[in-house]
């Protein structure tokens, strides 16, 4: 049996799985976003009709669409600089020379990606209960009036944003982490004999050198972020005033609450190729960047 042969025989078992359980119900979902696939096509497949693009031609025409298009880019503009930025702090304190415990710190800091998100969102729920919570129980030491965090269309988006960052920002911690250690100290020994202070180390071989990295990052974190679903499921509902719905929520509203298949079917699509187009905007502009560097 030649090498090649053997090798396919090898991931067939692997390849057939994927196939099952992925590609075929994308090849399912894609075909639903081209039919009215309702509650009355589910009953009875002789009610299923053929529409062509008629979903997504109603999809940009419905006013809800583009708020919860505008709710997720409001989420990911602001939560991925901000859990990008959190997560390189986190990694350079884990890297310093001056920490102490890292085995310990590191599995702390990593601790709530592997949390359940329904379980942590409910207590986070509570956490910034307007007359209960810890949050605001605090700020009233210092003489500051309860806030509305989850009932008040400007902070609700604010907080699930806080809450995402938290969750996680140890995942790219840990990546950060491993390209910080991938950095060759001869560099930072020559630096530090010129006399460059850590900010300008920073500046000119920490994040240099961690490019390709941070790219790599940017690019899982924007990804994850464009799927908001689970923490405005969870903390409020996608309220108050629909200033928490997503696209994935709008999505899971529109395919199993008001049972139009077709729709959430298309609107699916539609999120993937906007999380397609971005990545190659990131991708496009990361090697330029490289070039030019």
């Amino acid at each position: 049996m030649s090498s090649s042969r053997a090798g396919w025989l090898f991931v067939s078992p692997a390849l057939l799985i994927i196939g099952v359980f992925f590609f075929l119900p994308v090849l399912a979902a894609l075909l639903l976003s081209f039919t009215d696939f309702d509650l009355y096509a589910l009953a009875n497949l002789d009610n299923l009709r053929f529409v062509g693009l008629g979903n997504y031609i109603d999809l940009l025409q419905t006013p809800m669409f583009w708020k919860s298009l505008r709710n997720t880019f409001y989420f990911v503009i602001v939560g991925v600089p901000l859990s990008i930025a959190v997560s390189l702090g986190a990694a350079l304190l884990l890297d310093s020379k001056l920490a102490r415990f890292k085995g310990f710190f590191r599995t702390a800091l990593f601790a709530p990606v592997v949390t359940t998100v329904v379980a942590v969102a409910v207590i986070w729920r509570y956490f910034f209960h307007t007359r209960y919570g810890l949050v605001n129980y605090s700020l009233g030491f210092i003489g500051i009036s309860p806030i509305d965090w989850l009932g008040d269309a400007d902070w609700s988006m604010p907080t699930i944003i806080l809450f995402a960052v938290w969750k996680n920002f140890g995942y790219n911690m840990i990546i950060l982490l491993a390209g910080l250690q991938a950095i060759p100290q001869d560099l930072y020994e020559a630096a530090r004999i010129d006399g460059a202070s850590f900010w300008r180390q920073l500046r000119h071989i920490t994040l240099p050198m961690l490019k390709p990295t941070m790219l790599l990052v940017a690019i899982i974190t924007t990804s994850g972020y464009f799927q908001l679903f689970a923490e405005p499921y969870v903390m409020t509902r996608g309220g108050p005033l629909q200033s928490t719905t997503s696209v994935l929520y709008f999505m899971f509203e529109e395919g199993f609450k008001w049972w139009n298949l077709g729709r959430a079917s298309a609107v699916a699509f539609l999120l993937f190729l906007l999380i397609l187009g971005v990545t190659a905007l990131m991708l496009r502009f990361g090697r330029r960047g490289e070039d030019g560097a």
